[in-house]
């Protein structure tokens, strides 16, 4: 599973919990895209970067 290269956002790990209170294995995932991000020194790279960083502004599509 890709990791946010901004803020580390990954997949968290966790239970289902049933009704009858029995318990399975559950996995919630990050909203993590491939998207080619410019650098400072204005070249391009591709990069897994979370849908939140995305929105905030943290950082800036190629």
């Amino acid at each position: 599973m890709a990791k946010c290269a901004i803020c580390e956002k990954a997949a968290h790990f966790g239970n289902n919990v049933s009704h009858s209170h029995r318990r399975s294995n559950r996995m919630w995932k990050a909203n993590v895209k491939s998207v080619k991000v410019k650098l400072a020194d204005g070249e391009s790279k591709k990069m897994y970067v979370c849908t939140s960083c995305l929105r905030s502004g943290k950082v800036e599509r190629a």
